[in-house]
């Protein structure tokens, strides 16, 4: 598959309450987003964008056209587990806090209790939100809302990232974050669409971009390639005299061309953030976001490391493998020191053996009838096991080892 994303004449027809064709929201739309790309998708208010993007996500069924959302269709539950999808309104429960919110969405994409807990703290830490995770979202700023609501489109580490004004109400250091974020996220194989009216942002993140009016496409092409003038150059130096300017002038008319020399200037939000990461480094308190400035990617939206990747082929190994029944005291002992090996190795089956094993009765004496004694009623009496604080002696053991075996006890 060539493209993660792809429409062949995608049409998309509001009719109105007689049924009459009233709004063509999209019409003939015919576009291609690559894998690990960052797509620019642009227009004015009504052009189609946010109706293109409903389609994509199934939430619209299109009129005319067909639509293929990494390599299938978005309305199928395995394809839309493998968006994120960031609203230009973050829709989120007044009433829960950040965690909860972040919880909320990780149990729709059915992750594990570890997982969303690792995902969640990650996710927070990413966005600035540590030190209000447990506030309610409603009593968030525009600002704070965007970035739980970012936080809620990571996590499932998504294949396809769908961004609708992602740094609306963003103060310059988090819309720098979110920009960061967006080119870290490129880098690590994720495919990322992003709808923006702020053009500054766009133009510093995107690979290619599309510009819609009225349902169709006017302009596409890599942004260097759009934005290039190609009938003037243009020269930059480091600090030279007045006179070599005058030299430089002299040639330039002499090719007959205008030459304007100006000293080149930062833009303001560079500046803005060296000024509030300089504030920042003396220990000045805030009640606001906390953020050094600086981007750090969450693990989780990594590759496996090799460590992760080698706990799960063993423990793939281990129960897939079949187990033997007999267990060395030797190695028992071992396994209760915490000395559990990591290569796929004989004691590791006879250790999973024991872990799955049910605990075996005790045995009971047999009854010695007297001759001389009247005999009596024998009472019977189930086996009981072994004693409760063996058993639980036992079941923590196991508990220790499979902790140790999967990392959760790390």
């Amino acid at each position: 598959m060539e493209y993660a994303v792809e429409t062949f004449s995608l049409t998309k027809i509001f009719s109105d309450w007689w049924g009459r064709n009233k709004v063509y929201a999209v019409d003939d739309l015919n576009l291609q987003i690559r894998y690990n790309e960052v797509f620019g998708f642009l227009g004015p208010n009504g052009s189609g964008k946010t109706t293109t993007l409903k389609v994509l996500l199934g939430l619209l069924y299109p009129t005319k056209g067909k639509v293929i959302v990494l390599g299938g269709d978005g309305s199928d539950p395995k394809i839309s587990a493998r968006i994120g999808f960031l609203p230009e309104e973050s829709y989120l429960y007044r009433y829960l806090n950040a965690r909860e919110t972040l919880d909320f969405y990780g149990r729709l994409f059915g992750l594990e209790r570890q997982v969303r807990k690792m995902r969640i703290e990650a996710l927070l830490d990413m966005v600035g939100l540590k030190a209000v995770a447990n506030r309610a979202v409603g009593t968030f700023s525009k600002g704070m809302a965007r970035r739980i609501g970012l936080a809620q489109a990571l996590i499932n580490d998504p294949d396809l990232l769908i961004l609708d004004e992602p740094t609306t109400g963003l103060d310059p250091i988090g819309t720098r974050q979110i920009k960061d974020l967006i080119l870290e996220l490129a880098k690590r194989g994720k495919t990322i669409l992003l709808c923006s009216h702020l053009l500054a942002d766009v133009e510093d993140v995107c690979d290619r971009i599309a510009i819609l009016y009225g349902g169709k496409i006017q302009a596409k092409g890599h942004v260097r390639d759009l934005l290039q003038q190609t009938g003037k150059r243009q020269i930059t130096t480091g600090s030279i005299s007045d006179a070599a300017v005058d030299r430089i002038k002299q040639i330039v008319q002499e090719e007959h061309a205008d030459c304007v020399v100006t000293s080149p200037m930062d833009k303001l939000e560079t500046f803005f953030i060296k000024t509030v990461a300089k504030a920042g480094q003396q220990g000045r308190p805030t009640s606001g976001v906390v953020s050094d400035g600086t981007t750090q990617i969450s693990d989780f939206l990594v590759s496996q490391s090799a460590e992760e990747s080698r706990r799960t082929e063993i423990l793939d190994k281990l129960v897939s493998a079949p187990v033997s029944r007999e267990t060395s005291t030797k190695h028992v002992t071992a396994v209760q020191a915490g000395a559990v090996e990591t290569s796929e190795t004989e004691p590791q089956k006879e250790l999973l053996s024991k872990l799955t094993e049910p605990a075996k009765p005790a045995k009971s004496k047999p009854v010695v009838r007297s001759e001389k004694v009247k005999a009596e009623p024998v009472v019977r009496r189930t086996p009981v096991g072994e004693p409760q604080a063996d058993r639980e002696q036992q079941e923590q053991i196991k508990k220790d080892v499979l902790d140790r075996l999967t990392g959760n006890g790390e």
